[in-house]
């Protein structure tokens, strides 16, 4: 009843926060990009839903403070076998969800069987769309309470990587037994926050957890509000109606670093911009087109006057941030008009008319207007015929996830990832269309690509590893899926009076260790 009456207060008081554009004392609240879709990270797939995730939610392990280091989390520690085939965790005792019901060896099973078992009681409160990060576990086998077995079909370099990635965060069985397909609008973790309420486009709020095995918040609550426009977000900041703003507009950072009643913070991180094209259906079915498209680009001026600086121009599905698997030999495709003219010419392609899906906002991809506006006219300068159609996020995502099709040519797209091996893997394997369940939403194909995506996931040496990795960005380089444009450096803007605040190269949200005194 106590934690109930708290929950309706601190409601009252949110209620009350944006008229006066004065956030509550010692509740944090957060202006995201958009509305969460859900927030089952199992089923989620944007890193706005997991900003709010990883605050409700732990995993196994958990990605060490600046670092994509895995460390341990609900896991205390693990053995692997030497075959690399068996992972062993040693779970933390004494931890319960925060509807009361323990965590233990059971809980785990429960998570990883309803992702990956079809005949699972609960498969159908899915979809799982990362459960890819763990197709190569074959069971998962409770050995006593508090230890907890994996079985791998084959080596998997990746995967304590992608266990610590918020799709290997821990659910409450009980809870999903009981919400069903509404589990993801009434989430129940062990983490360091306690979910309260969901006011769809308005507020997701979240109470400290006093009970937290790795000490109790100090902030009283989080408040995620989602802003979609960008100056939106701004005016709430400088006016004082969030206390934390997560991708800032190009154009503002320099006034928040001049004004001392904020802070600015930076983090380089694995980060790729790209337009997919659409190799099934259209003119870019030709990769003659598709070189032509990234000819055509002037991506150092997306970069320098569109980005103002924050990004660096991209040429690799591999984000530079993987220093061991990024080919430093490739070179961008530079801006080249006449080059890109050549190439239509040489296509057979005269006027080539497109339909360019492009985002109000979202997860990583910054600026989607004025650089989706940018590369059309860049474009048509050299004879495309571009029509623009701009969605809001999460319907963007619903449009582009399925697949291209016979609808667009084109999409913006953005993705941070925690291994060089997601990002390919998922969105440029042929086994990864969107009907396999995968995110190839443009149907690139290429039978070598395939065959080095799945060497790499099991070759265990890192350096081979990397080699293999190399090698498949200089064919898709050739292959040109993408518009290859940009690699961000992450920002964010907190007032002055938030103390332990960073951001992480994983790109989520940490709130744990926040204060507002």
């Amino acid at each position: 009843m106590k934690n109930m009456l708290r929950g309706v207060a601190l409601a009252v008081l949110l209620a009350a926060a944006p008229a006066v554009a004065q956030t509550p004392p010692n509740v944090l609240v957060v202006g995201q990009i958009a509305e969460p879709q859900t927030l089952d990270p199992q089923v989620a797939t944007a890193v706005n839903d997991f900003r709010i995730a990883v605050n409700l939610y732990d995993g196994l392990v958990r990605y060490g403070d600046g670092t994509l280091e895995v460390e341990p989390a609900l896991a205390t520690d693990w053995e692997i076998s030497e075959d690399g085939l068996t992972y062993t965790f040693t779970l933390r005792e004494g931890v319960t969800f925060h509807d009361g019901t323990p965590f233990n060896a059971e809980a785990v099973k429960f998570n990883f069987d309803r992702m990956l078992d079809e005949n699972h009681p609960y498969y159908d409160t899915g979809p799982f769309p990362l459960s890819f990060n763990f197709s190569a576990v074959d069971s998962v086998n409770v050995i006593d309470e508090h230890t907890v077995e994996f079985v791998l079909s084959e080596p998997y370099a990746p995967f304590l990587s992608n266990l610590a990635y918020p799709t290997g965060l821990i659910v409450s069985p009980t809870a999903v037994a009981e919400q069903g397909d509404d589990y993801g609008r009434n989430p129940v973790g062990t983490g360091p926050y306690k979910f309260v309420e969901w006011q769809s486009n308005t507020r997701v709020v979240a109470e400290a957890n006093p009970d937290y095995w790795d000490g109790a918040p100090e902030l009283e609550a989080v408040v995620f509000r989602p802003i979609t426009d960008a100056n939106t977000r701004v005016a709430e900041m400088l006016s004082g109606g969030i206390d934390v703003m997560v991708e800032v507009p190009p154009d503002n950072v320099g006034q928040f670093e001049s004004d001392p009643a904020f802070e600015v913070y930076e983090q380089a991180g694995p980060h790729v911009w790209y337009v997919m094209l659409n190799a099934q259906n259209g003119p870019f079915t030709d990769k003659l087109v598709r070189q032509a498209a990234n000819y055509a680009v002037n991506k150092e001026t997306l970069v320098e006057d569109v980005l103002q600086g924050t990004a660096t121009v991209a040429d690799s599905p591999v984000a530079p941030a993987f220093n061991w698997a990024y080919n430093e030999d490739l070179e961008p495709y530079p801006y080249d008009p006449e080059m890109a003219r050549e190439l239509l010419a040489e296509a057979g392609v005269e006027n080539p008319s497109v339909t360019f899906y492009v985002t109000e906002g979202g997860s990583g991809m910054l600026d989607p207007i004025t650089m989706g506006t940018a590369i059309q006219a860049d474009l048509e300068a050299v004879g495309f015929d571009v029509e623009i159609e701009t969605y809001e996020w999460n319907t963007f995502l619903g449009i582009v996830n399925p697949g291209l099709g016979e609808e667009a040519d084109m999409a913006e797209m953005a993705w941070m990832t925690n291994d060089p091996d997601v990002l390919p893997y998922l969105t440029l394997r042929t086994d990864a269309w969107p009907e396999a369940g995968g995110f190839n939403s443009s149907y690139y194909s290429n039978p070598e690509v395939d065959e080095l995506l799945e060497a790499a996931r099991v070759e265990t040496d890192i350096e081979a590893r990397g080699d293999l990795y190399k090698e498949m960005q200089e064919i898709v380089f050739e292959d040109a899926p993408w518009i290859f444009v940009a690699n961000w450096k992450q920002n964010a803007v907190t007032s002055a009076n938030v103390e332990g605040f960073a951001l992480q190269p994983s790109f989520l949200l940490e709130l744990a260790d926040v204060s507002k005194p």
